[in-house]
C-alpha cells in the first residue's frame, strides 16, 4: 500500500532539480497525506474537463502541473472558480499534488522539454530560480556518533539535494570544552579543559523544517549540550529557461514554434529575415527574463504572455521574441511529468494521462 505523502516524497526525489521557486506553490495542496492511494491522475491544470473526467474515472491523487489555488481565498464552496474545483475535489476526497516551478528548473523537465522540442543544440541554463528559503545547520559531532547523527537529520528533512538525500559535508578538527559543577559530560572530566576529536557536519535544509531539524538534533547527540550554528543560505539554485544554439531565419522559428507547438496565431516580434543564431526558451511566463537572454546573447526568445512594453524594450536590444501563448510553451514537457509519476510509484498504484485537457483560455 502506497500512501498520497509517498507519492508526493518520491516524486520530489524523481525530479530532482533544486525545488520550487520561493513564490510558488509545490507538493500537497489539498487532502490527507495519510490517505491511501491506488489511481494517480495527472493533469496540466485542473479544468472542469478534467473534473468531468474524475466523475467516471475517480482517482486518490490528483498530480497537477499549475497551482489550483495560487491566491489566497476565504472560503471553498461549489461554484466555477478556482475555490469550486478545489471543494469539488476535496467532496470527493481526491488529494491533490502540484509539481510546477520545481520541474520547470529540473533536468529532463518543462524548461529542458521545450528546448528539445525545437531542436536546441548545445543547451545551457539561464534565469535564476530563486529557491524557498534554506538553511545550514553545522554541528560537531564525536566521529562514532556522526552516523546516526547524519541519519537522523536526513530523517526530517535535511540534506536533500536534488534526487540525493543525505548529503553532507565533513570536516576534521578539535573540539575543546570545560565541564562546570553539575555538568555531566558523556567525555572528558568536570573542572578540566578537555580537547575531543570531533567531526564539523553540514547540512542544508528547508527553512520550515528548522525546528524539526534541531530537536532531531539534540535528540540524538551524544553530548549534553551539543555545540551547533544555523545559516541562513542561497544554495543549489537552478535556472528557469534553457538557451542553445539555432540555425535560421527568425520567420523560419516562428514556422516552426508553430508546427511544432500546435499554434496558429502566435505573435513574433521582429523581421522576418533576421538571422538567428542562439535562442532562449523560459516555459509559461518568461517576460522578466528578455534581458538576460539578451544579456546571454540570444537572438531570440521564445516563451509566452509577453507584455507589450517588454517587447518594445527587447526589439530596442535587437532581440526578436515568439510568442505562441502560456499553455502551448508548457505542453511539451507534460509527458515527461507523467513519466516520472510512473516512475515515482514504480507500479503500486496506476497513473492516469489527463494531460490532453487543455487549459488554453484563448480559442
Amino acid at each position: 500500500m502506497i500512501f498520497v505523502s509517498d507519492v508526493l516524497q518520491r516524486l520530489s526525489l524523481e525530479i530532482g532539480g533544486s525545488g520550487p521557486a520561493g513564490w510558488d506553490i509545490d507538493g500537497l495542496q489539498l487532502g490527507d497525506p495519510g490517505a491511501p492511494v491506488e489511481r494517480i491522475g495527472v493533469c496540466h491544470e485542473v479544468i472542469d474537463s478534467v473534473l468531468d473526467r474524475l466523475d467516471s474515472e475517480p482517482v486518490d491523487l490528483l498530480i497537477a502541473y499549475h497551482p489550483l489555488l495560487f491566491r489566497p481565498v476565504t472560503a471553498i464552496t461549489a461554484g466555477s472558480s478556482p475555490a469550486g474545483r478545489a471543494f469539488q475535489l476535496l467532496s470527493t476526497h481526491t488529494a491533490l499534488g502540484i509539481a510546477h516551478t520545481s520541474f520547470d528548473v529540473a533536468p529532463g523537465g518543462t524548461a529542458d522539454a521545450l528546448a528539445e522540442e525545437l531542436d536546441l543544440a548545445d543547451v545551457v541554463g539561464f534565469g535564476p530560480n530563486e529557491p524557498v528559503s534554506q538553511i545550514k545547520l553545522v554541528t560537531f559531532v564525536p566521529e562514532p556518533h556522526v552516523a546516526p547523527v547524519t541519519d537522523a537529520l536526513s530523517q526530517v528533512g535535511a540534506g536533500v539535494i536534488g534526487r540525493y538525500t543525505h548529503c553532507s559535508f565533513r570536516s576534521q578538527g578539535t573540539g575543546t570544552f570545560l565541564p562546570g559543577q553539575g555538568a555531566s559530560p558523556v567525555v572528558g572530566t568536570v573542572g578540566e579543559v578537555n580537547a575531543e576529536e570531533e567531526t564539523r557536519l553540514e547540512m542544508i535544509a528547508p527553512t520550515s523544517r528548522r525546528d524539526a531539524i534541531i530537536s532531531a538534533l539534540v535528540a540524538v547527540h551524544p553530548y549534553e549540550e551539543p555545540a551547533f550554528d544555523v545559516y541562513e543560505v542561497v544554495s543549489n539554485i537552478g535556472f528557469i529557461g534553457r538557451i542553445g544554439t539555432w540555425s535560421g531565419t527568425l520567420g523560419g522559428l516562428g514556422r516552426l514554434v508553430g508546427e511544432r507547438l500546435g499554434v496558429a496565431g502566435l505573435r513574433v516580434s521582429g523581421e522576418p529575415d533576421t538571422e538567428i543564431s542562439r535562442v532562449a526558451v523560459v516555459p509559461g511566463s518568461g517576460g522578466d527574463f528578455l534581458s538576460a537572454a539578451r544579456a546571454l546573447g540570444a537572438d531570440a526568445v521564445v516563451t509566452g504572455d509577453v507584455s507589450h512594453h517588454r517587447i518594445v524594450a527587447a526589439r530596442d536590444r535587437g532581440l526578436s521574441v515568439v510568442d505562441p501563448g502560456h499553455i502551448p510553451t508548457e505542453r511539451p514537457g507534460m509527458g515527461s511529468l507523467v513519466s516520472r509519476v510512473e516512475l515515482a510509484v514504480a507500479g503500486e498504484a496506476a497513473v492516469v494521462d489527463l494531460t490532453d485537457a487543455d487549459p488554453t483560455p484563448w480559442r
